[in-house]
């Protein structure tokens, strides 16, 4: 009889098993995208902290190939959703169809119903299709015709949107874009890693079939939940605890936002610090792990005043000069 806590892989869901094969995820990766390790570790962490992730780029950085290639190898379901300006919101949540043969309606689940949900150039569908996702993300769960309906676990969304494109585009609200983890800018590539990908599709390399690229799975969900589990028991002292909240009163008091981090946005900061320091091997959280998680995290979660925007200032150089400037605890 196998070991429960063995699965079909082999995998122990041991904890130090776990955090190998979430390094392994890397290599795998690696074989179809070039160059995007901190998205790659975004996404990781995104997983271990059950949150989801807004990819921002220009068209044709790999956004939606960085996806899929983590869905391959993780070994979960993966389903995509391209929004569009006419897509209803019972397009991605599913809906009752009637039954001509037991004259009885029956639930239709929809794309949502997978582990990871990528949903294409979000920005694209009107607010009341955006926010059909809402329920998902927050509850890990659908309400159709008056029923609550469980997701499947994992269950990550991993949003794409364009930042230049405006024509035909409804910015998300506060309230969609404060449901997302974390914020993760995809940028152009370098000039070698560009030469890379070149090489790659000259040598035959088709971005559709990620089997004959070698995408192999690497880790599982025993893993993933052994992982989560072990960084549930990384340790964060007071002083860590009250760093992450003297960052987030300071973005409130800031002069160059109208808009602040909530206690949501400390929160989930917290969150991904304690992942981050699992991932690189410790048990306990430093002060750089909440400086390296910071701008994903926050960036999306503050607003600009209008002034500071025409003069050049960006999220990320605000979030940069308060983490100058807010006291390091020893």
């Amino acid at each position: 009889m196998m070991d429960p806590t063995t699965d079909n892989a082999g995998h122990t869901g041991d904890p130090g098993t776990a955090r190998a094969s979430l390094e392994a995820l890397r290599a795998e990766i690696a074989k179809a995208v070039v160059g995007q390790d901190p998205a790659v570790t975004g996404l990781v962490v995104a997983l271990l902290c059950r949150g989801h992730v807004l990819l921002e780029g220009v068209p044709g950085v790999a956004k939606t190939l960085l996806v899929r290639a983590l869905a391959s190898a993780l070994e979960l379901d993966t389903k995509r959703v391209q929004f569009t300006p006419d897509l209803m919101p019972s397009d991605v949540t599913g809906s009752l169809v009637y039954d001509a043969r037991t004259a009885e309606f029956s639930f239709q689940p929809g794309p949502v119903f997978t582990n990871l949900l990528l949903a294409d150039e979000i920005n694209r569908t009107p607010p009341k299709t955006q926010s059909s996702l809402l329920e998902a993300m927050e509850e890990r769960q659908v309400t159709v015709d008056g029923t609550p309906r469980p997701l499947p676990e994992p269950f990550l969304v991993a949003a794409t949107q364009n930042p230049v494109e405006y024509e035909g585009t409804y910015p998300l609200p506060e309230a969609q874009l404060d449901r997302f983890l974390l914020k993760l800018t995809i940028p152009l590539p370098s000039r070698q890693d560009e030469i890379d990908v070149l090489t790659r599709h000259a040598a035959g390399f088709d971005p559709r079939d990620l089997h004959a690229a070698g995408v192999r799975p690497a880790a599982t969900a025993a893993d993933l939940e052994a992982a989560r589990a072990a960084v549930a028991k990384t340790t964060v002292s007071p002083e860590i605890t009250a760093y992450v909240v003297d960052i987030c009163r300071a973005t409130r008091e800031s002069p160059s936002l109208t808009l602040g981090v909530s206690p949501r946005g400390a929160t989930a900061l917290l969150a991904t610090a304690r992942a981050w320091a699992w991932l690189t091997g410790r048990d306990y959280v430093i002060p750089d792990d909440v400086k390296a998680l910071a701008l994903p995290t926050l960036r999306h979660r503050v607003q600009l005043r209008p002034e500071a925007e025409m003069e050049g200032v960006t999220a990320d150089s605000v979030i940069n000069a308060l983490l100058a400037h807010v006291p390091v605890p020893r």
